[in-house]
């Protein structure tokens, strides 16, 4: 998160977000959160999240699209935590803080289940299928949708405010940001078409999402959905899947084969976008290494485990165009 929205953010910023969604004291709970202040509460017997941003990073309008994609995919059918509205029936509050900006506020169902390592099974091929079903279902329904509103229009992919390079990385890392240039570059260069390019969430990882003991999915998070080519969604994916275990090879193989088999069952994405999966990772890759640089003033300095993992060698990985693994991706749609 932002320094600066930290700085701003208070008790009676929260008092009053409670106030706008009815919620009584003692209701409350706070959860980690990266990106926004998180809770989770209790309203009439339901068990809901309240997302607290800011407008340095969103704009209401921003906001809004993103709460519209989400219940459209809801209705559509797909696996997604619906948003709520306030007591005076907003689907986004708006609170001013004490300069220029202003706190929007949000409201979630909460999702069922729990996350799919607390589950003494853990991960398994069928959840791996149902996994590619989820974000093949998102798709599919995305390729039909069109905001409520045009001004709600969600960013492209390439919006300063998604990518953090070049506002948080300094220019004496002058060979990062020559890596994040031509991967940019290599990425504009690539078709992009209804049946290839839409509204994607960006942030499909295991964190930000739920399974419950059937298999059922719930994702969540939705505040990274850019418009962006689906494989990006998909490279999302197996990168965080991959980026920091022991075999990432092993794993890939594992699970590519498996969830691009309940992928295409809901979205018939052509399989040569397979080869370009290495190419979005990079993208991830080096934008992650700056919105960690950006969180944590001191990177040699970080506390928390798997930030502080990631960066242990990173920069000299993406200097020297290190693949987060070797693996021809087009082999998935042939297991």
């Amino acid at each position: 998160m932002e320094p600066e929205i930290k700085d701003r953010y208070n008790d009676q910023i929260l008092q009053t977000a409670m106030q706008r969604f009815g919620i009584a004291e003692g209701q409350i709970k706070l959860l980690d959160g990266f990106e926004s202040f998180m809770y989770e509460f209790q309203r009439d017997g339901g068990e809901y999240i309240l997302r607290i941003g800011h407008s340095r990073r969103r704009t209401v309008d921003l906001i809004k699209g993103e709460v519209d994609w989400i219940n459209a995919l809801a209705a559509g059918g797909a696996g997604v935590a619906k948003a709520i509205r306030s007591a005076s029936g907003a689907l986004v509050e708006v609170i001013d803080d004490s300069k220029d900006g202003q706190f929007l506020v949000t409201a979630f169902t909460k999702a069922l289940g729990r996350p799919v390592w607390e589950w003494e099974a853990g991960w398994t091929p069928a959840l791996y299928e149902r996994y590619g079903e989820l974000l093949g279902r998102i798709h599919a329904l995305s390729r039909r949708y069109t905001p409520a509103d045009p001004a709600w229009k969600r960013l492209e992919w390439d919006a300063p405010s998604n990518l953090e390079v070049e506002r948080w990385l300094s220019p004496d890392q002058h060979i990062v940001h020559q890596k994040f240039h031509q991967v940019k570059a290599a990425i504009d260069a690539l078709p992009r078409g209804p049946e290839s390019y839409g509204l994607v969430h960006q942030d499909a990882h295991p964190g930000n999402f739920f399974v419950t003991e059937e298999g059922q999915f719930t994702l969540f998070d939705f505040d990274d959905c850019v418009y962006s080519w689906y494989i990006y969604d998909v490279a999302m994916v197996v990168f965080y899947m991959i980026v920091l275990k022991d075999d990432p090879l092993a794993l890939t193989r594992e699970f590519m084969p498996a969830f691009w088999r309940g992928y295409r069952r809901e979205f018939a994405l052509d399989p040569r976008w397979l080869a370009e999966i290495p190419l979005f990772m990079k993208l991830r890759e080096i934008d992650l290494y700056a919105v960690i640089h950006r969180s944590y003033p001191d990177v040699n300095a970080i506390e928390d485990r798997w930030p502080r993992t990631y960066m242990q060698g990173r920069k000299a990985r993406i200097e020297n165009d290190v693949p987060l693994v070797e693996y021809d991706f087009r082999q998935a749609a042939e297991g």
